[in-house]
C-alpha cells in the first residue's frame, strides 16, 4: 500500500512514521549489535530503505513491524560483510568443539556482548537471531541462507565458541 503524500499536521505520512518508529527501531538494534554507533548506522541504512521503498512504484505498507523487519535484515547484511571482510584478512576463528552444552548460568551483558562481538559475524548473527531474537533454527538458517543442518552445527559451534571466549574474558567458569 505504500504512504500517502500529505499528513496531517503538516508533516508528512512518512515522517510521522519516521518519528513514531524510530525509537523502536533503535531499540531493537541496540541490544543485538552492542554498540550505539552501529546501531545508530542500522537505524539509518533501515529508514533509507523505508524512503527508497515508500518511491516504488507499488510500494509495501510502512508499518514499525516492516521497519523492524528491514532492520533485522540490515543487521544481518552487516554481519555477513563483517564476515568477508573476516574472511579477506584470514582472521575467522571458528570454534572446533561439536559438543552442545545449554546455558545455565546468568552472563553479565556488557561481558557477553564483548565475547560476542569476538565472535565470527555468522556465529554472532546465529547466536542473536536464535537466541535474542527468538527465531527457531529453520528460520535463523533461512535468514542466513544456510540449509538445516549446517545451521545447527553453527549453533553448536558458537555455544561453544562464545562459552570459551566468556571464559577467557571474564575468567568465570560458566
Amino acid at each position: 500500500m505504500g504512504i500517502d503524500q500529505e499528513g496531517t499536521g503538516g508533516e508528512t505520512p512518512l515522517a510521522a512514521l519516521y518519528h513514531r518508529a524510530l525509537p523502536q527501531v533503535y531499540r531493537y538494534l541496540l541490544p543485538r549489535c552492542g554498540s550505539a554507533v552501529l546501531a545508530e548506522d542500522l537505524t539509518a541504512e533501515t529508514f533509507m530503505a523505508a524512503v527508497a521503498a515508500a518511491k516504488r512504484d507499488c510500494p509495501p505498507e510502512l508499518t514499525v513491524a516492516w521497519l523492524v523487519g528491514v532492520a533485522r535484515h540490515k543487521l544481518v547484511d552487516h554481519w555477513r560483510r563483517t564476515d568477508l571482510e573476516r574472511r579477506r584478512l584470514g582472521g575467522i576463528v571458528t570454534g572446533a568443539e561439536a559438543v552442545e552444552d545449554p546455558w545455565e548460568a546468568q552472563l553479565d551483558v556488557a561481558a557477553a556482548h564483548a565475547a560476542l562481538s569476538r565472535l565470527s559475524a555468522h556465529q554472532g548473527a546465529a547466536l542473536t537471531l536464535r537466541y535474542l531474537d527468538g527465531l527457531p533454527v529453520a528460520e535463523v538458517a533461512r535468514e542466513l541462507g544456510r540449509s538445516l543442518h549446517a545451521t545447527e552445527t553453527l549453533l553448536v559451534r558458537a555455544r561453544a565458541a562464545l562459552r570459551r571466549v566468556y571464559e577467557e574474558g571474564e575468567g568465570h567458569d560458566v
